[in-house]
């Protein structure tokens, strides 16, 4: 009897190496699914800030509009909570859109407010 007989060792090594290559790739597919959530929300704020900082729009219209990016390019569950509200950004006044959503943990489904992005843009005036 053999105690050193490696016969099968190769399959079961090709196992393990496989679940954590798959594993680890899957990891990172979900963190730039993530980051491209993040990023098209931070954009979609920044564009309904730009919108309702507009000579003649109103907050409520840049937050509309935010919604309807959010909802063309993601989902319409991830512009549930858009909110609008005037700031002032180095003594200049400013529309800020803050929007709140779920961090993406697995696939789309993740932690619920985990995640929040702020637009803002000069508001314009006509003199």
């Amino acid at each position: 009897m053999r105690l050193a007989d490696d016969r099968g060792s190769a399959v079961a090594e090709f196992t393990m190496v496989g679940v954590l290559l798959t594993v680890l790739a899957l990891a990172v597919v979900q963190l730039a699914l993530a980051l491209h959530v993040r990023n098209t929300l931070l954009d979609a704020a920044a564009e309904g800030a730009r919108y309702a900082a507009l000579a003649g729009s109103s907050p409520s219209d840049g937050v509309a509009r935010t919604r309807d990016l959010i909802d063309a390019a993601i989902s319409a569950d991830y512009a549930q909570q858009v909110a609008a509200a005037t700031t002032s950004i180095g003594g200049v006044p400013a529309v800020e859109i803050r929007v709140r959503a779920a961090l993406p943990v697995i696939g789309l489904l993740g932690i619920s407010n985990g995640l929040e992005v702020a637009g803002h843009a000069p508001i314009e005036t006509l003199d």
